[in-house]
């Protein structure tokens, strides 16, 4: 196979099959490139290595664009549901957030068909160890060099060659991994599995800066040693992620064979904390053995107790691996403490008393390429066609990595055939504040996402996920036509129903038995739908029926009803985007010498140097320039550049 050019030649390479490497190869097989996907395990292929579940709190919106964009993790989630929730239900719906717990083999598995049953996708299990650029022409490379096309060639550990036009790198947490239990350190990009060791440095030949950061996960127990009579159970609801399966059973489970299982709670008390304070010089991150930074928004039980310390109890959360497994995660209770301490500590509260672990939890160190060195496209600014995606990128969490890896894989694909790059704005998508936010601001720790990080997050809904991105999939070939359907039909039915809800009005005989049994004021005289519904108290579901309108799914009753309630706050969020599509329409990479503009503070001109930013609104995001530094750039920029 290797001695055949035609089967070492290709179009894209993506290194690493987490969950941004999968979607990566996947969306640009897609498109129709030639597809290569490498990685060191093929039976870990989308391994959930921390947390078994996908979804949360913003990560949930994540989840639904990349749906709606054609990608494959909501589909894959909704196949290995054990349990659903949506999250925040009792705040407004622009935070709602759904959740899945999954099963970690069944998901990994359902990823690992898709892959080999997509056209155009190959796999290859080895480690890259080098990477470098060639020359183009084929007159400078030989009969026997790399395709016309390449540019460039990796190197792995078996000893084989392949060339491409495009690399996408989602190496994860294995450049250079470096794991820590106490004193002992192993190295390793998870647990049991090696570190990558050679392929940071072949990028650094390239010109790409890396640092370090830290991550961790906890203990796993057995929980045929967990006393559940002492904790408080949590069941799931019915519900799933892809709007764009063609029918619920398609991609997932129903909520009749669904194998159902709870999450149950717990929390660290007074003893916990005695034990584990106790031994904190054992802990790498406080006695110098760990020097990089690690997650503030996922912190270990140790950070907990020194960021906290008068709090008596941490809450903790004991959730499945798996329907058929025994195994179970302990959210809550990340530690990279001794063994003998994290059982200690546990053993001090009730319900694991007797509890029996299978692996410790861990801190891990891993190499990571500070984000400003890309381009929205997530393509590198120093080395055209090279690409990197999820925690290479400095982030954190399997839905970051995936929104992160769909876009890397869409823009490659595009670029080796000559197209523009997809960039989404902060107004369109979670996955386009994400992507701004790390190639304008960086990171100096894992970066995260929450709802707060977006300004529109009224218009970035998980609800509407498909209305703000799925016409952009279908424009560059990334859905069916069975999906362009099934969303034109779903969008027809939801807006059918607002503009029902607008012209349909009730009269109080109709209404007031109704609204009285809410507690609502009855009606004096007729009023129309969509003033009613427009009440905090009024639900679309329960005062439908009362009009005799045909059944309507309940996702689309409540998006429906979230365009009646919040009409006024979508209408001004709306109007506010656009006046920063204004910013976002003056181009200015490439236009100014920064360091020459002494109309600059200091530090504009030096931040402005490094990022390098595309166009105005980004340089109005980069931290260090100011509104006047801003409005000073806005000037110069209607001048024309032979001018100054």
């Amino acid at each position: 196979m290797l001695s055949n050019k035609e089967n070492t030649h290709y179009d894209v390479i993506v290194i690493g099959a987490g969950h941004a490497g999968c979607e990566a190869a996947h969306a640009s097989a897609r498109l129709g490139a030639r597809t290569l996907l490498i990685t060191m395990d093929l039976t870990k292929i989308a391994q959930m290595s921390c947390n078994p579940a996908v979804g949360g709190i913003a990560k949930g919106q994540i989840v639904c664009e990349i749906d709606a964009l054609g990608g494959m993790m909501a589909r894959v989630t909704d196949a290995s549901t054990l349990q659903f929730r949506m999250l925040n239900r009792s705040k407004g719906p622009a935070v709602w957030s759904p959740r899945a717990q999954c099963d970690n083999r069944k998901f990994s598995a359902t990823w690992r068909k898709i892959l080999e049953t997509t056209d155009n996708l190959w796999l290859w299990q080895d480690e890259v160890i080098g990477i470098e650029t060639v020359a183009h022409s084929s007159e400078e490379n030989g009969a026997d060099g790399p395709s016309p096309s390449a540019r460039f060639r990796l190197d792995t550990l078996w000893g084989a060659g392949f060339t491409a036009q495009a690399v996408i790198v989602t190496a994860g947490t294995f450049l250079n991994g470096l794991m820590h239990v106490g004193r002992t350190m192993v190295p390793g990009g998870r647990c049991a599995e090696p570190a990558s060791v050679r392929l940071t440095a072949s990028l650094e030949r390239l010109g790409i800066r890396h640092e370090r950061m830290k991550t961790g996960t906890p203990v796993r127990i057995d929980a045929r040693s967990v006393h559940f009579h002492l904790m408080q159970e949590q069941r799931g609801e019915t519900g799933q992620f892809s709007l764009l399966s063609p029918t619920p059973q398609s991609a997932a489970l129903t909520a009749e064979s669904r194998p159902e299982r709870s999450c149950w709670l717990t929390a660290t008390n007074s003893r916990t904390h005695d034990v584990l304070r106790a031994a904190l010089d054992e802990s790498p991150l406080y006695n110098g053995q760990i020097q990089s930074i690690g997650p503030r928004y996922c912190p270990s039980i140790e950070t907990k107790l020194h960021t906290f310390p008068d709090r008596d109890s941490h809450p903790l959360f004991l959730e499945p691996e798996g329907a058929d497994s025994s195994e179970l995660y302990l959210n809550g209770f990340s530690s990279s403490l001794p063994l003998e301490v994290q059982l200690e500590a546990l053993r001090t509260i009730p319900c694991f008393a007797d509890v029996h672990c299978l692996r410790p939890g861990y801190a891990i160190e891993y190499d990571f390429f500070p984000p400003q060195q890309l381009r929205h496209s997530l393509e590198s600014k120093r080395v055209e066609g090279l690409y990197f995606a999820g925690q290479v990128n400095g982030t954190t969490g399997y839905e970051e990595a995936a929104g992160q890896g769909l876009l890397a894989g869409i823009n490659a694909a595009r670029q080796t055939r000559g197209l523009d790059p997809v960039v989404l704005g902060r107004d369109q998508a979670y996955i386009g504040v994400l992507i701004d936010d790390l190639v304008t601001k960086g990171v100096d720790e894992p970066y995260r996402m929450f709802t707060s990080r977006a300004e529109f997050r009224i218009l970035l809904r998980q609800d509407n996920a498909d209305a703000r991105l799925t016409p952009l999939a279908e424009s560059i070939g990334m859905i069916s036509p069975e999906q362009a359907r099934i969303f034109r039909e779903r969008q027809e039915r939801i807006s059918e129903l607002v503009a029902f809800c607008r012209t349909k009005h009730l009269k109080p005989a109709e209404a007031n038995d109704f609204l009285r049994s809410i507690g609502e004021k009855p009606l004096e005289r007729g009023e129309c739908l969509f003033t009613l519904v427009s009440r905090p108290a009024v639900r679309l579901s329960d005062i439908l029926p009362l009009t005799g309108y045909p059944a309507v799914s309940p996702k689309e009753t409540e998006c429906a009803e979230t365009l009646i309630k919040y009409d006024g706050y979508i209408q001004r969020e709306r109007a506010t985007a656009e006046k920063m599509h204004t910013l976002e329409n003056i181009k200015i990479r490439g236009r100014f010498d920064y360091a020459a503009l002494k109309c600059l503070s200091t530090e504009a001109r030096q931040k402005l140097q490094a990022v390098e930013p595309e166009t105005l609104g980004q340089a109005s995001r980069i931290p260090g320039v100011s509104q006047s530094d801003v409005a000073a750039l806005m000037v110069l920029a209607s001048v024309p550049r032979e001018t100054f």
